[in-house]
């Protein structure tokens, strides 16, 4: 079975892609989209025994891949609990995704093309949570590489969609410098990169030391430090992340299916997997905890004062993966691996609600010319209230009432402080980011589905309109290649309500289902998963087929923690909620006059900090700058002037001067010998 679903999105990418437009779109999208149907029913009978605590692990081998020495490296799928809880995650999300990208990619012409780069995503994320060894993941972890730049990229006649693309690519190989750097340490330290045989053997290294760049320093710290960096590139944390924000070029579906429940959460998986390996460096603990939390807060702020709706979510995004990274830093994995759980579930239905409303607005994503949508779309509009209160925990500590994000974050917060040392820090840092979560995410929906239309200031909207009346038949943005029928998402409007004459439209059933499902697992899936992820005793018995490290200590103190401790993100909460109706219902010129009393601040966020700025002068244009030097002092004033081109260029010179001496007249001829019968002469006479 587990061969289904890890190899069935395989098939299905090889056909749509290898077919493409021979097969046609509907094939190929069948083909991709049941595939990952089957794979997620099939991983959700995978996952419902290790639920009930009836599970247990499975290895199944593929085939043998390497064998050379001590290295022997086998192709086996691996399941446990942390891999079951990976499968129901990624088919899941995925399947709906591609159901979702029916309607929203209806009117592209490349649609084979773009279900098998998804189909061929998904296999790498399965590829990359089965495996048994640290070789096998980073078949998957470049795997999904590779299929997020062409995700990012598909709509490639865009140039900022390229250079998204690549900026992407470029980023991660950072981060991939680290993870293989970190490989190669294991396999030196333990002479395999079996990932059971090598947490097995851990603990008999803890206190050892390596030699690393000149000095000798801890063997554990350095190996998963160097780990953690691939971690930090994938998962996009706090120094790794510019290229986050920047994929929002790709498709909606793509952003949903990259930064809810795969290719992000990659990172905190591959931590969670070798937790035993991390447990023996207090260090890299530390740095995983500091790291992540400094990336909670970091994209918080960012996020309140971005205006694209997708990168709100985006940052949003990176900000809820530095909570379960300083879940996973401070010991709490159950945890972490609990709100990536539900995070995968409001977030994939933010991403594709947002989808929706971009559908409706004519590919407006600018949320200052939104307003009132609630009443023209109302299913989007219930599905993404669903997925905010979610995201933001809404929920009544010591009751069982509240959404999935109630239940996860605040499992987090709650093991921060009972962990004490850098964990009391991260609490307080994530309750900082709660309350400012809580005011973007308002804001976000605010200015999206409350107050008065805008309608009539967006280009797109007034482009819409004109092709409507007649005034233009051509497609409405070429980076879309081709972008849908403006008809299709709204039509004019007689009412004279100062919408520019324009009408949203609700999206269409095979988007609006995905986001009724995911809204299922937005509301109920905290409260369903909360005592097997991180209760006490139903922990540990959750946990034990897996090799995942459950401190029972810790999640019992956890528990146990004072009630003001417990309240604390309620009350965050509710001000961020508090602030937002302030500022976006009640009063809604307060946010102008902040802007313009606190200018530098706002700028400031609303530049992400002159992180990108930073890099491009630190790294990028030394970098041309270096490059354009090789390629023109030494590439072409040096190696090709003096190599081939001036090879060249003497062998014409001496044709030329070969070319003037054939003349043609006899004297010349007559004249070259007799010069040539003189210089023999000479020779032969001249004394030995």
């Amino acid at each position: 079975m587990i061969s289904i679903i890890v190899f069935g999105p395989l098939l299905a990418a090889i056909i749509a892609g290898l077919g493409n437009r021979m097969i046609g779109n509907v094939p190929a999208k069948v083909i991709t989209t049941g595939a990952l149907f089957l794979s997620a029913v099939l991983s959700w009978m995978t996952f419902l025994p290790f639920l009930g605590g009836h599970g247990h692990e499975v290895i199944e081998p593929v085939f043998t891949w390497i064998k050379s020495g001590t290295m022997d490296v086998s192709w086996e799928l691996r399941v446990d609990t942390l891999t079951a809880t990976m499968l129901i995650v990624i088919t899941s999300v995925s399947a709906l995704v591609h159901l979702y990208s029916w309607g929203y990619m209806d009117e592209d012409p490349d649609q084979p093309r773009f279900f098998a780069y998804l189909s061929l995503f998904t296999f790498a994320m399965l590829m990359l949570v089965t495996a048994n060894n640290l070789l096998q993941m980073f078949f998957g972890w470049e795997g999904v590489g590779l299929a997020s730049y062409l995700l990012i990229g598909f709509w490639f006649k865009k140039p900022s969609a390229g250079a998204a693309a690549i900026k992407a690519f470029v980023v991660n190989r950072v981060g991939d410098l680290g993870f293989m750097m970190g490989i190669f340490g294991v396999y030196l330290v333990f002479d395999t990169i079996d990932i059971p045989t090598i947490l097995e053997a851990a603990p008999a290294m803890a206190g050892s030391t390596i030699g690393f760049l000149g000095h000798r320093f801890d063997t554990m710290t350095v190996l998963c430090l160097l780990l953690f960096l691939g971690a930090m590139g994938k998962s996009a944390q706090l120094g790794l992340h510019t290229w986050l924000p920047d994929a929002m070029e790709g498709p909606t579906p793509v952003s949903a299916l990259i930064h809810a429940a795969t290719m992000v959460t990659a990172g905190v998986f591959m931590v969670c997997r070798l937790s035993p390996l991390f447990e023996q460096s207090h260090v890299a603990m530390s740095v995983v905890t500091i790291v992540g939390a400094a990336t909670c807060i970091f994209a918080a702020t960012i996020g309140t004062c971005q205006n694209d709706i997708k990168r709100v979510i985006a940052y949003s995004t990176c900000s809820q993966l530095g909570y379960m990274f300083f879940a996973a830093g401070v010991g709490a994995y159950g945890a972490a691996m609990f709100h990536l759980l539900t995070h995968a579930f409001f977030k994939a239905l933010l991403f594709l609600g947002a989808g929706s409303v971009i559908h409706a607005m004519h590919h407006e994503q600018d949320m200052r010319y939104y307003g009132g949508l609630r009443r023209h779309i109302p299913i989007t509009f219930w599905t993404m209230l669903l997925g905010t209160l979610a995201i933001t925990g809404v929920g009544i500590p010591g009751t069982y009432f509240g959404f999935a994000g109630f239940f996860s974050k605040d499992a987090i917060l709650e093991s921060a402080f009972a962990a004490g040392g850098h964990g009391t820090g991260a609490f307080f840092v994530g309750c900082l980011a709660a309350l400012l979560t809580s005011f973007y995410s308002w804001r976000l929906m605010f200015l999206t589905f409350w107050s008065k239309p805008r309608w009539e200031q967006s280009e797109h909207i007034q482009h819409a309109v004109h092709d409507a009346h007649g005034h233009d038949a051509h497609a409405h943005d070429d980076h879309h290649a081709p972008a849908h029928a403006h008809d299709a998402h709204g039509h004019h409007d007689a009412h004279g309500d100062g919408t520019a004459g324009y009408h949203p439209h609700e999206s269409p059933w095979t988007m609006l289902v995905p986001l009724v499902l995911l809204s299922v697992g937005a509301v109920f899936g905290g409260y369903a998963f909360y005592y097997s992820f991180f209760g006490v005793e139903e922990g540990v018995r959750f946990w034990a087929a897996s090799t995942l490290y459950h401190n029972e200590h810790l999640v019992h103190a956890a528990h146990e923690v004072p009630k003001w401790v417990k309240w604390s993100p309620f009350v965050v909460m509710t001000t961020g909620l508090i602030i937002a109706w302030l500022c976006y219902i009640r009063h809604t010129d307060w946010p102008a006059k902040f802007t313009a009393q606190f200018y530098i601040l706002y700028d400031f966020l609303l530049n992400k900090w002159y992180v990108d700025e930073l890099y491009d002068l630190l790294f990028v244009r030394p970098a041309f700058w270096l490059g354009k030097l090789f390629w023109k002092g030494g590439d072409q004033g040096t190696i090709d002037r003096f190599g081939p081109n001036g090879s060249a260029a003497l062998v014409v010179a001496a044709g030329r001067v070969t070319r003037a001496l054939q003349s043609g007249y006899l004297y010349s001829y007559a004249l070259v010998m007799l010069i040539g019968l003189a210089a023999f002469a000479t020779w032969a006479i001249m004394p030995k």
